[in-house]
């Protein structure tokens, strides 16, 4: 088997992994954002950056609001403990827009960078659309953070079509590519297929960073296997994919994803990975998390391999009432 070959971050030039990891479950349970996820102790968040780095991924997305920068600080420390240098790795972090106005973007980079020291924020985000200010003051300000070398590229997040136009438009005047938005995409929800986000990405040359993307676990297929672990997942118990008649919609696709996970010799979730980094081309990448070791190894795994065009297109067929 071979690993999947780099792919630029929009049109920057930055290479990249087809799947890095999401770094949300490191917030140590900090901010209501952060107790989604349970406490990991500080070797089993080590261990799983330093298994991802082995398994190929050369870059890590978080967030300020994944625990206020607990996420960020967090990540730093294990990228310290597996010896890694600034530079040769790739750090993605997000700005927090919330009751904030875009000039708020300037005033907490210090804060973002000094998390993440020694580490440089290669890609900066904006995490949603729901500022004070319209996208185009938020690149106004992101531009000028590229001018100033505080960060390489920019990116927004769950950006419907017309305001990542808008971004890349404002952007675009200052010669700056809008590399990514990021946002929930994966076999049990492909709005951004049939919303314009997808086909406006590709127009414009930007990555769809795919979050999400085992559907907070479903596509691994274990809830389906064993409904009653499901009350005891916190917060996911009251999505309505975690309810029976969500469950019962989804059965088709799990059932598919788990025959040809016996077909390839892999995982379920490592089917799911791979058919969403590769079949829309080079244009989404995808960022699993993990919590435990075997996580970071599936996720590695994932690019080790590819299904064929057959298996891809029965997937999309099967998975084509989520879009």
């Amino acid at each position: 088997m071979r690993n999947t070959a780099l792919r630029s971050l929009g049109r920057t030039g930055i290479m990249i992994t087809p799947i890095g990891l999401g770094c949300w479950q490191f917030s140590k349970q900090n901010s209501a954002a952060g107790k989604f996820w349970p406490l990991l102790d500080d070797d089993v968040i080590n261990s799983i950056v330093s298994l991802s780095l082995e398994g190929g991924i050369n870059w890590f997305d978080t967030a300020e609001a994944y625990g206020n920068g607990a996420s960020e600080k967090a990540l730093s420390s294990a990228l310290q403990a597996a010896a890694k240098k600034p530079g040769e790795i790739i750090i993605a972090t997000k700005w927090m827009p919330v009751l904030r106005f875009a000039s708020n973007i300037r005033k907490t980079i210090y804060k973002r960078m000094e998390a993440l020291a020694p580490y440089p924020i290669d890609h900066y985000q904006v995490h949603n659309s729901w500022s004070f200010s319209n996208e185009k003051r938020e690149m106004a300000h992101m531009a000028r953070l590229v001018e100033e070398k505080l960060t390489r590229t920019i990116g927004v997040s769950n950006f419907l079509a017309q305001r990542m136009k808008n971004a890349w438009e404002a952007l675009d005047r200052k010669g700056i590519p809008l590399a990514s938005n990021q946002v929930r995409y994966n076999l049990l929800d492909r709005k951004i297929e049939s919303n314009g986000v997808m086909d406006m990405a590709k127009k414009l040359g930007i990555t769809i960073i795919a979050y999400s993307p085992l559907a907070q676990g479903l596509l691994t297929g274990k809830f389906h296997d064993n409904p009653g672990l499901i009350p005891n997942t916190g917060y996911r118990k009251y999505f309505s994919q975690f309810k029976p008649s969500g469950m019962e919609k989804s059965k088709p696709v799990i059932m598919l994803v788990k025959e040809l996970a016996l077909k390839y010799n892999v995982t379920p979730s490592q089917i799911a990975l791979n058919w969403l980094i590769h079949y829309q081309g080079n244009t989404v990448v995808a960022i699993p998390g993990a919590t435990r070791e075997s996580h970071a190894r599936e996720n590695t795994g994932a690019m080790k391999f590819r299904l064929s065009d057959e298996d891809m297109d029965k997937l999309d067929r099967e998975s084509t009432i989520f879009k």
